[in-house]
């Protein structure tokens, strides 16, 4: 199985001793997001866990724990932004975060790592050339580092429209438009560019719409045949493999505009209250009342063409 960390929350930003503490215990407890009593257990150890991916836009505080780390395979989705404190209040400068990216790939392999662009969002400060601008400029930074970049445009879901009431999306021919100036930043910079959930829309200018976290995509990283169970798309429109994951809803202190995973500032600050980094749960202590039903996964590997050491 692959280790999933980062539908729900950014673990590596805000909860990396917990996750290493899980990964020593050998074990993670996980709630149902609709019903708190019905927990899930999965099993840490080399027989069952694969790999892990990450989805972060803040690596810094986990770097000095990849140490904790270094003998389970790795995937990273590290979202790379240029926006300011009006959309991303706590998220770094995104120049500190690009030095995170390139001391894990470092440490890895450039198929290991994909730079997330997105939500691409307009305003009168961030208009069409700013972002062309700037997604070139962080193209040539992390040229060598990755060859995929991920992009999308914003989407209106309840708890967007909520917390980011005067976000949309733009028109379909302002979209094409990004999206041809970006192929050829992208091609330039030896990078496939792929759109996550935009469906094939822009498949004729050149762009990979087949999903941004296929199976094929740890295959290809980590050198090895996967054979995983079938899954039921979280969307229409999403080709990528999800299953269960170990955050939780309401726990990012990023606290993003444009975040689908929180539903609102208070919520989140009192979750990060009853975090306990020891705890088997991200949110709180297991009640003795709780349903835990232990999870059956196991090894999704097939072939492996090298050894785990050779990756690293």
């Amino acid at each position: 199985m692959i280790l999933q960390t980062g539908q729900r929350t950014d673990i590596p930003a805000f909860y990396g001793q917990w996750l290493i503490n899980r990964i020593h215990e050998g074990f993670v407890d996980v709630q149902n997001p609709y019903n708190p009593l019905q927990v899930t257990r999965y099993a840490i150890n080399h027989e069952v866990v694969d790999g892990i991916a990450f989805c972060t836009k803040n690596p810094l505080p986990f770097i000095p724990l990849l140490n904790e780390i270094n003998d389970y395979r790795q995937y990273w989705h590290m979202t790379i932004t240029p926006y300011g404190r009006d959309i991303e209040p706590y998220v770094p400068q995104y120049e500190s975060v690009i030095d995170g990216f390139k001391h894990i790939s470092n440490e890895l392999n450039p198929q290991s790592m994909v730079w997330r662009y997105d939500p691409i969002i307009l305003t009168n400060d961030y208009t069409i050339d700013f972002h062309c601008e700037s997604f070139y400029k962080m193209a040539k930074s992390l040229m060598g580092y990755t060859d995929t970049v991920i992009v999308s445009f914003l989407d209106i879901f309840d708890k967007v429209s909520h917390n980011f009431p005067e976000g949309y999306r733009p028109s379909l021919d302002i979209q094409k438009k990004i999206i041809k100036e970006f192929v050829v930043i992208a091609q330039s910079h030896h990078m496939i560019l792929k759109t996550c959930g935009e469906g094939e829309v822009f498949k004729e200018f050149g762009v990979n719409t087949e999903g941004c976290l296929t199976l094929d995509c740890y295959e290809r990283a980590w050198k090895v045949t996967l054979k995983a169970p079938k899954r039921t798309p979280a969307r229409p429109e999403c080709d990528c493999y999800l299953h269960g994951d170990i955050g939780a809803y309401d726990s990012c202190s990023h606290f993003c505009r444009y975040c689908y995973a929180n539903t609102n500032q208070a919520v989140v600050r009192q979750n990060r209250i009853q975090h306990d980094p020891n705890s088997s749960l991200l949110i709180g202590t297991l009640s003795k009342t709780a349903i835990i039903k232990e999870s059956r996964e196991k090894s999704w590997i097939v072939d492996e063409t090298f050894t785990q050491e050779s990756l690293f």
